[in-house]
């Protein structure tokens, strides 16, 4: 290793990242593959079977190389934590993209008008004109309006930058839902990004299904280094699915009601608004579930400088209706929330079971200096997995290091706090 310069280190050390988040992504594509299917089909259990060595050969794999990636971190010196400003992810024009404070100066590839003022009225229009051996990238300008239509951004289609008039004024709205037309849960969605290198800016994505659509997601994301900065997603259950991969979310406001932050991917959620809404009566909230299967994915859900707040339908009967932080989809579920504002809603345990015990011995919670009237965690679930975790174990959670955010989200031009606020 003393052969080996400080640019190998951290070229190497990216590539290690690189390797986990695809390692990570194929254990969550399996998980998708089977939720797909309802708990009551026959072939169900027969495809779950059929996973399981793979699956464990992956989480092996994944172990093997954590211990690489351990050992150069401990030769690699460099410090990406307590920066504040623009994280790394990709190059400086993306970095102008992001961090202009108008779009007045942005040259999109393609302008998305619905009075056809632009090249293209549907945003999928613009998308199918995504241009064959494309370097650099795609920019697609969409104009104040609401965009009734089902939208793709597949693998094929890297780098896209879509941008609106602003969260509140372009809006891509969808209402298909698993109660109402049968779906499984990830073919609902209004909005989806498979291509890596996926940024959205100033952008609204809803699901109107309603809390009878059960769940209805609004955006469903598996891009690698995707950033969304100054977005909306709104809906009901399962609102926004962090499918797979690398996701960093800054500045956005999230809704909905039972699980409506939820996936098997590695996402990030900083300085954004957690409304959460009123839902049927019979049901009660949860805010995340986090699909973490296999104990060595790096993958999981970081809430960081958020605001977890109660919609004004919800406040009179907020106590009525418990609400609580999460709840352990599968046996690894990992979730942390940190230095956060936490309203009075919030259930003095703070979490809840997915079903009895189930995964309670494995899953991974953990809360630091949060801050409100339900952050107190005097209460909280008495689980040997839960933790109120201290500075240093929680800077392992920051978008530095979980996301390695310092190589990839500051060249997009999206601001971010790669370590702790305090």
């Amino acid at each position: 290793m003393s052969l080996v310069g400080d640019s190998d280190l951290h070229t190497t050390n990216e590539r290690v990242a690189e390797l986990q988040s695809w390692l990570s992504a194929v254990l969550a594509y399996q998980e998708t593959c089977v939720d797909g299917f309802s708990d009551n089909s026959t072939i169900k259990p027969t495809i779950e079977q059929g996973f399981v060595d793979a699956s464990h050969l992956t989480d092996n794999v994944l172990a093997i190389i954590s211990g690489l990636s351990g050992f150069l971190k401990s030769v690699d010196s460099r410090r990406l934590l307590a920066e504040d400003g623009f994280p790394t992810w990709f190059s400086g024009a993306d970095r102008k993209l992001l961090a202009a404070q108008n779009n007045g100066n942005v040259r999109p590839n393609a302008v998305v008008a619905q009075d056809g003022s632009g090249q293209f009225k549907t945003i999928s229009a613009a998308i199918a004109a995504y241009p064959n051996n494309l370097r650099g990238r795609y920019i697609i300008y969409v104009k104040a309006g609401i965009y009734r239509e089902y939208v793709t951004v597949d693998k094929k289609k890297p780098n896209v930058f879509i941008y609106g008039d602003g969260p509140r004024k372009t809006i891509v709205t969808g209402s298909k839902s698993f109660a109402k037309d049968g779906l499984g849960t990830w073919k609902t969605a209004t909005f989806v990004a498979e291509a890596d290198g996926f940024i959205a800016k100033s952008m609204g994505f809803q699901n109107t299904a309603g809390p009878d659509g059960h769940q209805a997601v609004a955006l469903r994301v598996s891009s690698d280094m995707s950033a969304f900065l100054n977005c909306r997603m709104d809906g009901y259950q399962d609102t926004l699915l962090y499918q797979a991969k690398r996701q960093f979310y800054r500045n956005c406001v999230i809704s909905g009601t039972v699980d409506f932050i939820f996936g098997y991917g590695a996402a990030v959620i900083q300085n954004s608004l957690i409304v959460v809404r009123r839902p049927n009566d019979n049901q009660q909230n949860s805010v995340t579930a986090d699909g973490r299967k296999e104990k060595h994915a790096t993958t999981g859900l970081v809430i960081h400088n958020c605001r977890i707040v109660p919609e004004q339908k919800l406040v009179a009967e907020r106590f009525k209706i418990p609400t609580f932080l999460g709840r352990p989809w599968k046996p690894f579920s990992r979730t942390v929330v940190m230095e956060s504002e936490l309203a009075d809603f919030i259930q003095p345990a703070g979490w809840m079971p997915w079903a009895g015990s189930i995964h309670l011995d494995t899953l991974y919670y953990a809360e630091y200096a949060n801050r409100g009237a339900g952050a107190n965690t005097n209460k909280r679930v008495n689980w040997k997995t839960f933790h109120v975790i201290n500075r240093n174990e929680a800077l392992q959670f920051t978008a530095g290091q979980f996301l390695k955010g310092a190589s990839w989200i500051k060249n997009a031009g999206v601001p971010v706090l790669l370590g702790l606020k305090r």
